[in-house]
């Protein structure tokens, strides 16, 4: 498995992974239906000019997995990296590739972007893998946003912010 820089010809293939992803009830936000070429285009163009986005290739050349957040753009926010989302292929899934392209994104931040001082993402209440998966990265929960997801059965429940902050996290100075 190779973590690499997603690159803008790797829309196609990224567009495929989520198409598979999206088969899993709760993989994505969106809906299959909801996933077609010009999302993808749009955070992959995000990511690429403010921000972040890596893939997970598999020996073949398949795209498995992929990770990406970008800057909202204006100053106040200059520090931040939001929307963050990963997707890794159910196939390949507990085969520590989401691990690999976190090590990956925040050594990336720590070379190439130490202006970034957060990172933010929102995963719902019921993924409760996904939230201790997070926790472990050292993501912290902010709150709850009651009622904001809405469920193909029609229920709802609550999207839970979660932030990295560097400063949580930086290396005590040395000696």
């Amino acid at each position: 498995m190779d973590i690499r820089p997603a690159a803008a010809a790797d829309s196609q293939a990224i567009f495929q992974l989520y198409l598979d992803v999206a088969t899993t009830p709760g993989g994505l936000a969106r809906l299959k239906s909801e996933i077609n070429q010009d999302y993808v285009n749009g955070f992959l163009q995000r990511s690429l000019a403010s921000g972040l986005a890596l893939v997970a290739e598999a020996a073949n050349g398949a795209i498995v997995g992929e990770l990406h957040a970008s800057s909202p753009g204006i100053y106040c926010f200059s520090h931040v990296l939001t929307d963050l989302t990963v997707a890794v292929s159910p196939q390949h899934q507990k085969q520590g590739i989401a691990r690999a392209l976190f090590t990956q994104f925040f050594a990336e931040l720590d070379s190439r972007m130490p202006h970034i001082k957060r990172v933010e993402l929102i995963a719902r209440e019921s993924n409760s893998h996904a939230l201790a998966f997070y926790e472990s990265l050292g993501f912290v929960k902010e709150g709850r946003l009651e009622g904001r997801i809405k469920n193909p059965d029609g229920s709802v429940e609550a999207d839970i912010p979660m932030a990295w902050q560097r400063t949580m996290h930086e290396y005590p100075a040395s000696d």
